[in-house]
């Protein structure tokens, strides 16, 4: 899951990124209207996280902006000062959700995941394919009931292809949803490794990750 944050406070951004990825979401930080822009311009994201007081503007007006464009990525919206007006205001914009500061991580976090599952094939927070099930909360998974090891990064991706079952997921697809900007240094054969270590986790079961030479990974339940 990527995800962008448009906030100016820098601790508070700093604890959020390092949270997010404690937790298997990939997440850019913006300080500003412009800098989301920018962001914006040339990655796509599952959901942004959208302060409403910046300092070259307003998340609202960035918020009308993205809707008037037909960009329909699921916004939570963040602010210290959030009148009923505000709620009533930003979701009339199109927010998808709203949360007011101060917040505990873990209800950002599941907000998050709640978003993500609204475009998602799968809704429930459990997500099985065969006998093997993924929790994206606790980002852990079992096959026939025994627990996988799993590093958070390979959780991550297995989230990932678990939430389009039998769908092709093109390697750039998964790289944008396990790396950031801040991940110069790590190359787009990284997920070929990461692929090669769910293979041999689930080698002898039905499970099976699939390549679609040219188009991306699979993963399925034979039988």
């Amino acid at each position: 899951m990527r995800v962008l944050m448009v906030e100016d406070a820098t601790d508070l951004a700093e604890a959020v990124v390092t949270s997010l990825s404690r937790s298997g979401m990939a997440c850019d930080h913006a300080d500003s209207v412009q800098g989301a822009e920018d962001f914006l311009a040339v990655q796509s994201y599952d959901a942004i996280i959208l302060d409403i007081n910046l300092p070259d503007g307003s998340g609202t007006e960035l918020l009308r902006k993205m809707r008037s464009g037909g960009d329909r990525t699921p916004v939570l919206m963040l602010t210290a000062l959030f009148s009923v007006d505000d709620r009533v205001g930003a979701l009339d914009l199109g927010a998808d959700d709203y949360l007011v500061k101060p917040f505990d991580q873990r209800e950002l976090e599941a907000r998050l995941r709640a978003l993500f599952r609204r475009e998602s094939e799968q809704k429930s927070d459990t997500v099985a394919l065969g006998p093997l099930q993924y929790s994206p909360a606790q980002m852990t998974a079992t096959l026939h009931g025994d627990r996988l090891d799993l590093t958070r990064r390979e959780a991550a991706l297995l989230g990932l292809l678990m939430r389009s079952p039998g769908q092709p997921l093109s390697k750039e697809r998964l790289y944008d949803g396990l790396f950031t900007f801040s991940d110069a240094d790590v190359g787009l054969n990284a997920i070929e490794l990461y692929i090669a270590r769910l293979r041999k986790k689930f080698a002898g079961s039905p499970i099976t990750i699939a390549t679609q030479r040219g188009v991306g990974y699979r993963i399925s339940v034979d039988g």
